[in-house]
């Protein structure tokens, strides 16, 4: 960090970090045209009323990852790379029987959990059929997400792009060959994509492996770091510590998307189709601005543990511009692209319109998502997590659903997403003022 500009480190470390979101997004859209041309519109609300649920455990991880990402961050920074493994192994070990119980707890309650959702009759059988796999498949599933923030921890973001690379690969080949039954593989319709998905994680989690061992890296899964594996009490507790207020946050943040994706569901399958294509437009902004969060929170971090407090501010103020660069650039290019777009993985030219309409309302606001989470972010690099996890959580649970409630009974479908901005410039709005009045006068001291 002191041998070149600050903005240089930043888009070093972001660049490999955003293609990966980049790679994910893309896999996410294109089984999505994979089952929307090739299945239907009505598969691919199936598969949209999944996404929450799913998005719910994934929630809890990246929480942890990033509660013990902060952790591995300073430890790396003061060069303990004995503290890095026994972060890394608690960590795993915890992820591992979180992604059990989920695929336990998934399986016996996929159906009353969709029906509760309001999924609707005529892809609610498909529906559930879809999220059988995908419970199944948690385990790795989580596993693998969870190791690859580990893995930013130490500044290393090129092994999960390469990892996601070859998973994207094989996913992308096996999805239309099993929904189809190509090259002697029985017709496994709807749930083709997340057999495909399984198969490309296990790939990329051997590849990984391989990688890591052959270049002796601090995260290789060798004897010392199976030896970490093991709820160490302190080191659980830190990551613990951390990681629960910004998983509850997470978490809290995928429930909102169940209660918005209830709303939406009142209005029938084409809404909750239209409601699956503007989620795969909006992951393809939102996942960059977090990703500029995550690069500012590691950056953060790494200063804390080498005590290089004086780099906090220019770390903020630098992942604030590359907000308005990135994230700025990206809805810009949304909106003028967004037609062509839907159009992708929606054939009905109504749904795409209304598909469309309720991109436009709320897509700017991205940009405001991406300031507050930087804000955030920083923040969470000391260890506060509380306040900032409060304020969002309010934000959602006080301003954005009850907004959306009364939005939908005045304006219908659009209401609903007129909701997300109004939350966004809340959590700014907070988030800055916590930063400002509270947090810049706190002393910051390392966690580990």
């Amino acid at each position: 960090m002191s041998t070149q500009p600050l903005w240089k480190t930043y888009l070093l470390f972001l660049a490999p970090m955003v293609l990966s979101n980049f790679l994910q997004s893309m896999s996410g859209t294109i089984n999505s045209i994979y089952i929307g041309q090739m299945l239907g519109t009505q598969a691919l609300a199936a598969v949209s009323g999944m996404f929450p649920i799913v998005f719910f455990f994934i929630a809890l991880v990246i929480g942890l990852g990033a509660g013990a990402g902060v952790l591995i961050g300073q430890a790396w920074g003061a060069r303990e790379a004995h503290m890095v493994k026994a972060i890394a192994g608690t960590t795993l070990l915890l992820g591992a029987m979180i992604g059990l119980t989920a695929a336990v707890l998934g399986s016996i309650f996929a159906r009353p959990a969709l029906q509760g959702l309001g999924t609707p009759a005529d892809v609610l059988d498909d529906a559930v059929a879809y999220a059988h796999v995908m419970m199944w498949i948690m385990p790795s599933l989580l596993v693998y997400v969870l190791f690859t923030q580990l893995l930013r921890g130490v500044s290393d973001t090129m092994s999960p792009l390469v990892a996601l690379l070859v998973s994207t690969c094989i996913g992308l080949a096996l999805t239309p060959a099993l929904i189809r039954g190509w090259l002697g593989f029985p017709p496994m319709g709807i749930q083709s994509a997340a057999y495909a998905g399984l198969a490309g994680n296990l790939a990329a989690m051997g590849w990984l492996a391989w990688r890591l061992i052959a270049r002796g890296h601090p995260l290789a899964p060798d004897r010392e770091m199976f030896a970490a594996m093991r709820l160490d009490r302190v080191i659980l507790g830190k990551v613990l510590r951390i990681g629960l207020p910004t998983g509850l946050q997470m978490v809290v943040l995928s429930l909102s998307e169940l209660v918005i994706l209830a709303l939406v569901n009142q209005h029938g399958s084409q809404a909750t189709a239209a409601y699956g294509a503007v989620t795969q437009i909006v992951n393809y902004v939102q996942f960059p601005a977090l990703s500029i969060a995550i690069t500012a929170s590691i950056l953060g971090a790494q200063a804390i543990g080498a005590g290089r407090l004086e780099r906090m501010g220019p770390i903020l103020r630098t992942g604030l511009w590359i907000n308005v660069c990135l994230t700025g650039g990206l809805v810009l290019l949304g909106y003028l692209l967004s037609h062509w777009l839907l159009g992708l993985f929606l054939t009905d030219d109504s749904t795409r319109a209304m598909a469309e309409h309720l991109l436009h309302i709320m897509l700017w606001s991205l940009l405001i998502f991406g300031f507050q989470a930087i804000i955030g972010g920083i923040m969470r690099a000391s260890g506060t997590v509380l306040v900032p996890m409060a304020i969002s959580i309010v934000c959602v649970l006080l301003v954005q659903l009850p907004v959306a409630y009364l939005l939908d009974e005045q304006f219908g479908l659009q209401g609903v997403w007129m909701a997300f901005p109004v939350a966004y410039l809340g959590m700014l709005a907070l988030q800055t003022a916590y930063y400002r009045f509270v947090w810049l006068h706190r002393r910051i001291e390392r966690l580990v």
